[in-house]
C-alpha cells in the first residue's frame, strides 16, 4: 500500500538523505550521494524493491507509529510505538560523515517489555539487484557490483536471513537500547572503521543545534521557519556547496500522471530561491559555498549555461526510464536523469544575476572574476533574450516567448544597473544595461499583457 508522501520524514547527512515512513520503514535511500542509485526504492515500487522497517513485532504491515517528531532544532527523528506490551521508541538519523555514510536507528524501551522486529531488504541499482549477503566479523555484509553495505547491531541480537532479506528480533524493557548501523562503501575498498552510534547521536544533535543557532529570524512561526531552514540545509551537498532541488525522483505531479521527473540535481532557479532564504536568515557560509559552486559550474561559454547541473557541477545528466519500478501510486514511468538539462530557459540568467546581487547586498565580499562572469552572461542575454525558449515550466514541446523568461531578462539587466550604480568603479556600461532593461520592459508590456482580462499571460500571443 502506498503511503501518502506527507507521511515520510527526511533524515540526511548533507551528502544524501533517506525517507522514513510512519510505519517505521525507510523506503528511499540513495548511497553515497543524493543522485546515486537507490538501495531502498520501495517508495517507487514495492517492498521487494528495497526497504528497512523497524517496528514492534506485533505491528501489522503498514501499521503506523503512535506519534513522532524531530528532536528540537535537529534532523534527528524520534518515533513512539504504544502497544499492549508497552511502549518503545526508535531514533533515526544520519550523522554527518567522516569517512562513509551511515544510517543509524536506535531502539529504546520506554515501558513494559516490547518485542521488536527489523526487516532489511537491500536492493541495489534502484531496487533491481539483489546483493550477495554473508556473515563477516560477526556482522552482515551485502555486496553487488560496486556497492557494499555493512549491517550491525550494538549489542548483537538474533539475526537471520529469510526470503532474500535480513531479519532481527529482540525484546527491550525500560531504558534498554539496541542500535542498528547501516554503512555503505565501495565494494573494492576495505570496511570503514565502525562509528559508535550513541556518540554519533550526541554529535549529530550538537551539530544541528549549533547550525540552527545561527538563525537570525525573529517573528511569527519561528519554529516552522527553523524547521524549513533545516530541511533546506539537509539538501545541500557539503563537499561542493551545491543544493539539490529534491531528495527524490519521479514523484508525480498528479497521481497516475506521466510528468514524473528526477529533481535530485541543482537547478539554478531553485537554488537561488534557497540561497535567498538562507541569506535572509543569516546563513552566509552556505551562500558563500553555493556561490563558489555556481562560479565553477557555469565557467565557460555563456551560451552553454544550463538550467541544472549535478550536485558537484556535472553537466551531463542523461535521462533513463526504469521499467521494473511501477512508480509512486502506480504513476509510471520512473525516470533517473533529466533531459530538460538541454533546454533553453532564458530566465536562469536573470536568476543567477539576482542571486549574486543578493549575495553582495547581504555582505559577501565581491570577487572580481565573479563580476566578469556576470558581464559575459549579460552580453549573451542581451543578444538572445528575444528568442523563444522552453521556459520555467520545462515544456517538452515547441518553444514559446514565455513572459516569465522575458521578465527575468529584465531582472538581469536591472541587477547589473543597480550594481554599477552602487559601485561605479566596477567595469561595465551602465547606460547599455539601462537601455536593455527599458527595452525588455516595453516588450513585456506590449506583448505579454492582456488588457481585456487585466493580467499578464503565460506566453506572448
Amino acid at each position: 500500500m502506498t503511503q501518502p508522501i506527507e507521511d515520510y520524514a527526511l533524515i540526511g547527512d548533507l551528502m544524501t538523505s533517506a525517507l522514513v515512513g510512519r510505519d517505521g520503514s525507510i523506503d528511499w535511500l540513495c548511497l553515497p550521494r543524493f543522485d546515486s542509485a537507490a538501495c531502498f526504492a520501495a517508495l517507487l515500487g514495492t517492498k521487494e524493491n528495497g526497504h528497512w522497517r523497524i517496528a514492534p513485532a506485533a505491528a501489522e504491515d503498514g501499521e503506523r507509529c503512535t506519534r513522532r517528531a524531530y528532536l528540537d532544532r535537529s534532523l534527528v527523528l524520534e518515533s513512539y510505538w504504544e502497544t499492549d506490551e508497552g511502549t518503545v521508541k526508535v531514533v533515526d538519523f544520519m550523522p554527518q560523515r567522516d569517512e562513509a555514510p551511515d544510517v543509524m536507528r536506535i531502539v529504546e524501551g520506554v515501558s513494559g517489555r516490547v518485542t521488536v522486529r527489523s526487516t532489511l531488504r537491500l536492493r541495489f541499482d534502484y531496487g533491481h539487484v539483489v546483493p550477495w549477503v554473508r556473515r563477516s566479523e560477526g556482522d552482515r555484509v551485502a555486496v553487488a557490483g560496486p556497492d557494499s553495505v555493512w549491517f550491525r547491531s550494538e549489542p548483537r541480537v538474533r539475526t537471520w536471513g529469510e526470503d532474500h532479506s535480513t531479519r532481527s528480533e529482540f525484546t527491550v524493557g525500560p531504558g534498554e537500547k539496541v542500535a542498528f548501523v547501516l554503512t555503505w562503501h565501495p565494494s573494492h575498498e576495505l570496511r570503514p572503521e565502525p562509528v559508535d552510534p550513541y556518540g554519533a547521536l550526541e554529535q549529530s544533535l550538537a551539530d544541528w543545534r549549533e547550525w540552527a543557532g545561527q538563525c537570525r529570524y525573529e517573528g511569527p512561526y519561528e519554529e516552522a521557519v527553523t524547521r524549513s531552514l533545516i530541511t533546506l540545509k539537509a539538501l545541500t551537498f557539503a563537499p561542493t556547496g551545491g543544493i539539490a532541488a529534491a531528495a527524490t525522483t519521479s514523484l508525480p505531479e498528479e497521481i497516475g500522471g506521466v510528468r514524473n521527473w528526477d529533481y535530485r540535481y541543482c537547478w539554478l532557479r531553485d537554488a537561488t530561491l534557497t540561497l535567498g532564504a538562507l541569506l535572509s536568515t543569516g546563513f552566509l557560509d552556505e551562500a558563500r559555498a553555493w556561490r563558489g559552486w555556481l562560479l565553477r559550474a557555469v565557467a565557460g561559454d555563456p551560451a552553454d549555461l544550463q538550467i541544472m547541473y549535478g550536485i558537484a557541477g556535472e553537466r551531463r545528466i542523461p535521462e533513463t526510464e526504469l521499467p521494473w519500478l511501477r512508480g509512486y501510486a502506480r504513476s509510471a514511468p520512473v525516470r533517473v536523469g533529466n533531459a530538460a538539462v538541454d533546454q533553453l530557459q532564458l530566465d536562469v540568467y536573470g536568476e543567477v544575476l539576482d542571486a549574486l546581487h543578493l549575495a553582495r547586498a547581504s555582505g559577501l565580499a565581491s570577487e572580481r572574476h565573479a563580476w566578469k562572469i556576470q558581464l559575459s552572461l549579460l552580453d549573451f542575454l542581451e543578444r538572445n533574450w528575444h528568442r523563444p525558449d522552453e521556459g520555467l515550466w520545462e515544456v517538452r514541446g515547441p518553444r514559446r516567448h514565455f513572459t516569465h523568461s522575458k521578465v527575468m531578462a529584465w531582472v538581469a539587466a536591472d541587477r547589473a544597473v543597480r550594481t554599477l550604480e552602487n559601485a561605479p568603479h566596477m567595469p561595465g556600461d551602465v547606460e547599455r544595461w539601462r537601455a536593455m532593461r527599458d527595452e525588455v520592459h516595453r516588450d513585456v508590456c506590449d506583448k505579454g499583457y492582456d488588457p481585456e482580462r487585466g493580467t499578464f499571460t503565460q506566453y506572448y500571443g
